[in-house]
């Protein structure tokens, strides 16, 4: 059987050239190409000047510090155009009152989560509390075991040197809820349970003594010299020596000898 030019089967020409491609998607313009054209063309694109590669730029650490910079520019700009704007906001600083014993502490990383950021501390001097009498303020450090201390706390805010610290001072913390409001309410209300307890005075526990097995627990872990001779944070200085043992200097001598002569 012999195949008519009609009936016999086109080979389509397989191209992998994206130039090819183009060109047989658009039949006219590539019969209309002709070769002075392409000439025109290629010698246009030889006649461009390409600039060449003078290694000018940096390397990439000097692109790493242009970077930070950029990034304190950034902050340098807040400050100078943004900082002033915080003056609206500025309030007189006012001394907490005799009303307001209270010192909150808080712990943050600076913007991090962290678990700790919920907890809330209440450090207070016994002094400062609404307590009735001796009776009361013994009762209540009974009832506050080892969160009383004669001093006061490390990093509590508080100075060793401040006034109302007679009978020591008392701190308690949480960090059991998941929000630091509801801390700082535990601890409260805690505080003021305590504070009632204390002021009943069907019981005063007056024949029960005070403990502070933890305060000597807690110098004796600490390993500084507190717990040798019980010194219960009492440290000695060149003040309590004995005036006494002190050599005699040699004018103290010679009158010394002046004096047992001329007896």
């Amino acid at each position: 059987m012999v195949l008519t030019w009609a009936c016999r089967p086109v080979a389509r020409n397989i191209h992998t050239s994206a130039v090819a491609r183009m060109a047989r998607r658009s039949p006219t313009a590539s019969s209309t190409a002709t070769p002075s054209t392409h000439t025109a063309a290629m010698q246009q694109l030889a006649n461009y000047d390409i600039e060449k590669d003078v290694d000018d730029d940096t390397t990439m650490a000097g692109h790493l510090l242009f970077q930070q910079q950029r990034h304190a520019l950034y902050y340098m700009r807040l400050i100078e155009h943004e900082m002033p704007k915080l003056v609206a906001y500025r309030k007189p600083f006012i001394p907490p009152s005799v009303s307001m014993p209270l010192v909150v502490r808080s712990i943050s990383y600076g913007g991090e989560q962290h678990p700790v950021d919920v907890k809330r501390t209440i450090v207070v001097p016994l002094a400062q509390l609404p307590l009735k009498d001796t009776a009361a303020i013994h009762k209540f450090k009974l009832l506050a075991g080892p969160r009383w201390t004669p001093d006061p706390p490390p990093n509590s805010g508080v100075d060793r040197n401040e006034s109302n610290s007679e009978h020591g001072y008392f701190k308690i913390a949480c960090e059991d809820f998941p929000k630091a409001a509801m801390n700082l309410k535990w601890a409260s209300d805690t505080l003021d349970k305590l504070l009632t307890e204390a002021n009943d005075t069907r019981d005063t526990f007056a024949d029960v003594p005070l403990d502070s097995r933890h305060l000597t627990a807690k110098a004796r872990k600490a390993r500084k010299g507190e717990h040798v001779y019980a010194r219960r944070g009492v440290r000695p200085t060149i003040k309590d020596f004995p005036k006494e043992w002190l050599p005699l200097s040699d004018a103290d001598n010679t009158f010394a000898d002046s004096s047992s002569s001329s007896v």
